[in-house]
């Protein structure tokens, strides 16, 4: 059973994004103009996205991915592309359909032809879901840096229990400037606060991982930093060893 912080987490992080802020993510995903500091996070956004996708093979015909986490589906859109049969999953029903909203016609299910088989199936509910099978690849692009960092870790080995060849994820590496704007988001009324970004030594992060029992036949590969403005955050890729 997930421990209490995790679930009282989970739906915080499902009122923000499915109420609070679906039309700020909205059109933070977009093309449509924004103020320097989204931009910014904008920016480091598709960076972000490049490193994960640049992780995986050219080639993703015959495979099977889960985009934990998959927001507006950008991601889960290049990897079907790739011929990958992706299902994007997303604690936020008003953004899965924002997701399928945009969804380019050749992958919509049944074109998948145009594509090397490749199609998303978009999905809203928990990330955690043993019903949603097995997978070639997991990606969690900042998905997990709300979670208190014990709980991100037991989400890691929950899902490298249904990934078969590698785990790539994302964390919110701990340093002065975030710690900062931590602190001064808990100046602003409750109501108006995102659900705060949890901080972690990558140190830190990397002794809890090799203690996880689950994870004893995995191991880190490659890991990059992107920093844009107010975006902050660090790739990590686990392989099955």
């Amino acid at each position: 059973m997930a421990p209490l912080s995790y679930l009282q987490r989970r739906g915080e992080i499902e009122t923000y994004f499915d109420r609070t802020a679906a039309q700020a993510w909205a059109r933070l995903t977009s093309d449509a103009p924004v103020g320097r500091i989204r931009a910014s996070v904008r920016a480091g956004r598709d960076r972000m996205r490049e490193t994960l996708l640049g992780w995986l093979p050219a080639d993703l015909r015959g495979t099977r991915l889960l985009d934990a986490g998959c927001g507006t589906g950008a991601l889960a859109v290049e990897a079907a592309r790739r011929g990958a049969r992706v299902v994007a999953i997303d604690l936020s029903p008003t953004l899965v359909e924002l997701a399928r909203q945009r969804q380019p016609a050749e992958l919509v299910h049944g074109a998948g032809h145009a594509t090397g088989g490749g199609h998303v199936d978009f999905r809203a509910g928990d990330m955690l879901d043993p019903a949603l099978g097995r997978f070639d690849y997991i990606v969690g692009m900042d998905s997990l840096i709300h979670y208190r960092t014990p709980d991100a870790v037991r989400v890691l080995a929950g899902l490298a229990q249904r990934a078969d060849r590698a785990l790539l994820f994302t964390f919110a590496p701990s340093n002065p400037a975030l710690i900062l704007f931590r602190a001064a988001g808990r100046l602003f009324p409750r109501g108006n606060r995102a659900p705060w970004i949890e901080p972690v030594a990558e140190k830190s992060l990397h002794r809890l991982l090799a203690a996880e029992p689950t994870l004893a036949h995995w191991q880190r590969g490659r890991t990059r930093r992107v920093a844009s403005g107010f975006y902050t955050s660090q790739a990590l890729e686990m392989v099955r060893a």
